[in-house]
């Protein structure tokens, strides 16, 4: 009985721990999205997160390490999205589903792409080495199974790392500068038509610049 309580008692900590970092990092998302990390204070983080500062410290021993761990996250989630390359064996299917998934991602999590646009802008001060290592290694293995669709004739003839490219700009479009197309949008944010319209455009538009249809 000791040991049932004990590892109910455990599993009810780990639910609370797992509920406050949550609580933290929906709050750190949001203040290093409106400040960077610079103007982004840990104080501004725990009233947002409606917890006491010293919370934040007990969970996260320093802004930087909060601020690492936003980053990667959202990241994690990017290179989470590129799955459909293994998931099928179809360029049209791959990149589409990719594509929209990367369109939903920006728009359920902006102010994550915002953060890392902050970074990114400034030097990658904090990521360069998760940069370099996860990232790119990533992103040469999709490189090199486009380059493999090229030879085998299934798309036309591009370089891979500007496809890349121009998939992860047009798809963070939709969060970094979502406040730019609310105003071309009478200043009111995409319907769910008006967004089901946009990824599909953004798919129909890179897949014919690709040969695919």
């Amino acid at each position: 009985m000791t040991a049932i309580k004990s590892g109910l008692n455990g599993a009810h900590k780990a639910a609370i721990r797992q509920e406050n970092e949550e609580q933290i990092l929906a709050a750190a998302e949001l203040v290093f999205a409106d400040y960077g990390f610079k103007g982004a204070t840990t104080a501004r983080i725990a009233e947002i997160a409606n917890v006491p500062k010293a919370n934040v410290h007990y969970y996260f021993s320093t802004k930087e390490a909060l601020y690492r761990r936003i980053m990667e996250d959202i990241c994690d989630h990017w290179l989470e999205a590129a799955m459909t390359f293994e998931n099928s064996s179809d360029p049209a299917e791959i990149l589409r589903g990719y594509i929209e998934a990367k369109m939903d991602l920006s728009r359920a999590r902006p102010h994550g792409s915002r953060v890392w646009a902050h970074e990114i802008i400034r030097g990658a001060k904090f990521s360069s080495d998760y940069i370099s290592t996860t990232v790119k290694n990533w992103l040469d293995s999709r490189v090199v199974v486009i380059n493999r669709w090229i030879t085998e004739g299934k798309m036309d003839k591009v370089e891979p790392y500007s496809l890349m490219y121009m998939i992860f700009a047009t798809t963070q479009h939709y969060a970094d500068f979502a406040r730019q197309i609310e105003i071309f949008n009478n200043n009111q944010p995409l319907s769910d038509t008006q967004f089901a319209e946009a990824k599909e455009n953004v798919v129909r538009i890179i897949l014919k610049g690709v040969g695919l249809s």
